[in-house]
């Protein structure tokens, strides 16, 4: 397993322990942040998910830098990112931090698009990431990033900029999931 891989598995690892920082009830205290004030767990796991997070943008940039792309990564890379953007929102939903209804259409995006890449695969085709896809995940995780600090740092002076990132990114995945369907409409389009 090269370096990149690696670090794609110590992403995969990262979730479960992001996961059950925010589900189960620990009692760490609170912290205040310039006037944030949030569970500790919350802070830890933001600081986790951040990190997660960095490790796509590493992997990446180590892959094509050594030219160690490997069938593993394509594989593991892609369902790295989705497992950690999916169990933070659902988090955020069960936490009443997001609205499900944003939610569920971020995530059927994301299933959708994936079954896209599938039925191209099956064709012979590889799609790599567009610029809108890669401006969709990064915004993602400025939202899950503002969500999980309760706003921080612009909530003492009542900026929602959580919330406003969160329709960003929605209005971002929305796009970049239509720009998908309709460059590659001709799956469709020629099938039997």
């Amino acid at each position: 397993m090269n370096l990149p891989n690696k670090i794609t598995v110590l992403r995969v690892c990262l979730i479960p322990i992001f996961v059950m920082i925010m589900a189960i009830p620990f009692e760490w205290g609170s912290i205040n942040l310039l006037g944030t004030a949030m569970p500790m767990t919350h802070f830890i796991a933001a600081i986790i998910f951040v990190i997660a997070s960095a490790t796509d943008w590493i992997d990446g940039h180590y892959a094509r830098k050594l030219n160690l792309v490997t069938n593993l990564g394509k594989f593991l890379d892609p369902l790295a990112d989705k497992l950690l953007v999916a169990a933070a929102f659902i988090l955020l939903v069960q936490l009443g931090y997001a609205p499900a209804w944003m939610i569920i259409i971020i995530l059927s995006r994301e299933f959708a698009v994936t079954g896209l890449r599938a039925i191209l695969a099956g064709e012979g085709e590889v799609v790599a990431a567009a610029m809108l896809g890669k401006i969709k995940t990064w915004t993602q995780i400025v939202a899950i990033s503002l969500l999980l600090l309760h706003n921080f740092p612009f909530e003492p002076i009542g900026f929602p900029l959580a919330d406003i990132a969160l329709w960003v990114a929605l209005i971002f995945t929305v796009w970049s999931g239509w720009d998908y369907f309709y460059k590659n409409r001709h799956v469709f389009v020629n099938s039997k």
